[in-house]
């Protein structure tokens, strides 16, 4: 067999792992790669191997880091089926759908920059209508429920606990009369996070294909970010302020909703009013609120003592239209405003920001990693003056800076994870991971007695 990296090979986007086995071709993930645009565009459209030689894809979860170029496999050719559990199926369906409309409203955009400069016009990466056809390809698979993606691999999916439907894939190999257990991990989640199950981990693995994303790096105990979040939302709060929360909208959205559910319920915080502003969240919350199958035992249990739904409560409004969402500004008061995008960057987030932050009573708060240049990085970094639709403002509202809510594992979650493996573990595959991490993390394997990892680069095929 031999293990192809066509992305996330020592970056962490673009997920494509290929995998060649009794002369049949399966793919591991098709995520979108994400950098400079130029770079962008030419890899996302451009693949290393033949789309139509692929005969199936498992699709480990939603993210468009791993799901995210599945439109342009199809629009390219592949014809076969792409299997994911039922959660990870409906969440890429309407996320790729989003996607795409964002691919176009792009081109169009920079179309009506460059017509002046008489330049010929851009393509969008895809379009939504190139999106939709995804959906006719995806198959659900329960988890711990065995398939055959191609002759001689039967595989299982089990639970990654990291976003809703995230799973690691079990891949038991029969080649050339010999077997062995491939385990791909997808990105790992964390314990003891609201709403999902931990990550569920290897065992019985021959070979083992993880993700590094924070191999440099432990994570607090998420208990006390949660904490943290609540006594901002408290001080806040009693000085009539609104906060104001950038948040990705698959995960970390629904996280923050059962958090409030919760501590509202138990009178922690006042029973102040909750918006959800994005689109795309309102549409991934239906999703997670159809898949109680995935949570884990104490939400399940909230939800049998409180007799209401995890995210779903009196004081919660998911918003719909844009009239909607601009009514929110008129209102007065505490309130809590989550919208997208989670860097700050695009969508509802930025006129919720406009409109706020220059009043000393309301609170922005960071919650994730803001990449540098955006909007969400100036204000992490402490800037008193931003630039929202091109025009200055003044950033009089606090900023708190909530960490520790990542929904990826860190450095001891991943050594914990390689050491569940068992003992025929003959080689580890770092992915999914920039250098400073991977090699930090490989420096801690070998000191747990890791003989084997490797960091394969792009384009690398790894005989096993």
């Amino acid at each position: 067999m031999q293990i192809e990296f066509d992305g996330a090979a020592q970056t962490v986007t673009g997920s494509q792992h290929l995998l060649h086995v009794n002369g049949h071709t399966l793919l591991l993930d098709c995520g979108l790669f994400q950098g400079r645009r130029v770079e962008s565009y030419q890899r996302n459209r451009t693949f290393h191997y033949d789309p139509t030689g692929v005969e199936a894809v498992i699709l480990s979860h939603a993210h468009i880091d791993h799901s995210g170029n599945l439109p342009n496999l199809v629009k390219n050719g592949y014809a076969g089926p792409i299997y994911a559990t039922p959660a990870t199926a409906q969440l890429a369906d309407i996320m790729l759908r989003d996607a795409g409309h964002i691919q176009e409203a792009d081109a169009e955009f920079i179309n009506r920059k460059i017509r002046k400069q008489s330049e010929p016009p851009v393509e969008p990466l895809y379009t939504l209508q190139d999106a939709t056809h995804v959906a006719e390809h995806l198959h659900s698979v329960s988890y711990d429920t065995a398939f055959e993606p191609v002759p001689g691999v039967t595989a299982r999916l089990v639970d990654a606990g990291h976003i809703l439907g995230s799973s690691a894939v079990i891949l038991d190999i029969h080649e050339d009369g010999r077997s062995f257990r491939l385990w791909y991990s997808g990105d790992i989640g964390r314990r003891n996070m609201p709403l999902l199950r931990d990550p569920v981990l290897p065992k019985d693995a021959d070979y083992l294909l993880m993700e590094c994303t924070y191999g440099d790096e432990s994570h607090t105990d998420p208990s006390a970010a949660f904490e943290h979040f609540r006594q901002v939302l408290v001080r806040t709060v009693r000085r009539g302020g609104k906060v104001i929360v950038p948040a990705f909208a698959v995960g970390r959205t629904q996280e923050l909703v059962y958090f409030l559910n919760e501590t509202i319920e138990r009178g922690e915080v006042p029973p102040i009013p909750v918006y959800v502003d994005s689109p795309l969240a309102v549409e991934a919350s239906k999703v997670f609120m159809k898949h109680t199958e995935c949570y884990d035992e104490e939400t399940l249990e909230f939800v049998r003592t409180e007799r209401h739904p995890a995210l779903n409560f009196k004081q919660l409004t998911y918003v719909g239209s844009v009239d909607e969402s601009k009514a929110i500004n008129d209102k007065k008061g505490p309130m809590v405003i989550i919208s997208a995008s989670g860097m700050a960057e695009t969508g509802r987030i930025l006129h919720h920001l406009r409109n706020n932050i220059e009043d000393p009573r309301n609170t922005v708060m960071i919650i994730s990693y803001q990449a540098p240049e955006t909007l969400g990085r100036r204000l992490a970094e402490g800037q008193k003056r931003v630039r929202i639709f091109g025009e200055e403002y003044d950033v009089r509202a606090e900023v708190a800076n909530v960490e520790g809510l990542s929904a990826h594992a860190g450095q001891r979650m991943l050594l914990k994870y390689a050491q569940s493996a068992g003992p025929h573990l003959k080689r580890i595959m770092l992915v999914h991971g920039e250098q400073k991490p991977a090699g930090a993390f490989s420096s801690q394997l070998h000191a747990n007695g890791f003989k084997h990892v490797l960091y394969p680069a792009l384009h690398d095929v790894i005989e096993i």
